[in-house]
């Protein structure tokens, strides 16, 4: 098994390269006078479809506050789902769910690392 801090490293440098190549893609674009100003346009264009959403939306005020209310509900089960999960899985318990189609899903854990200041 590899040492895990290499693995770190590696990770860390080949993100630096992709921000590098990135980096060297959009200085390719802003030197095109075409890409700029078909972003310009687009600008424009999106303005305008801003402006068409926001009158619409004015009249779906009801169902937009039901959106956000349906959100944070969903965002609260989710966490309780994952606690549960979580507690299942350290008492060596089996973690499944099945939907309303007997699709079954099980539990998909990830890893993040964060900066230690």
């Amino acid at each position: 098994m590899q040492d895990i801090g290499a693995v770190f490293n590696r990770i860390q440098e080949n993100k630096k390269k992709l921000k590098d190549i990135r980096s060297a893609y959009t200085d390719a674009l802003q030197s095109s006078q075409q890409y700029v100003d078909l972003k310009e346009e687009m600008g424009v264009m999106r303005e305008k479809l801003k402006s068409l959403e926001a009158t619409i939306k004015d009249g779906f005020s009801g169902e937009f506050t039901q959106m956000d209310d349906l959100k944070i509900d969903v965002a609260s089960d989710m966490e309780l789902l994952t606690d549960i999960a979580m507690t299942q899985l350290m008492k060596g318990q089996t973690v499944a769910v099945t939907d309303e189609y007997d699709n079954e899903y099980e539990p998909l854990f990830k890893v993040n690392f964060k900066k230690v200041k």
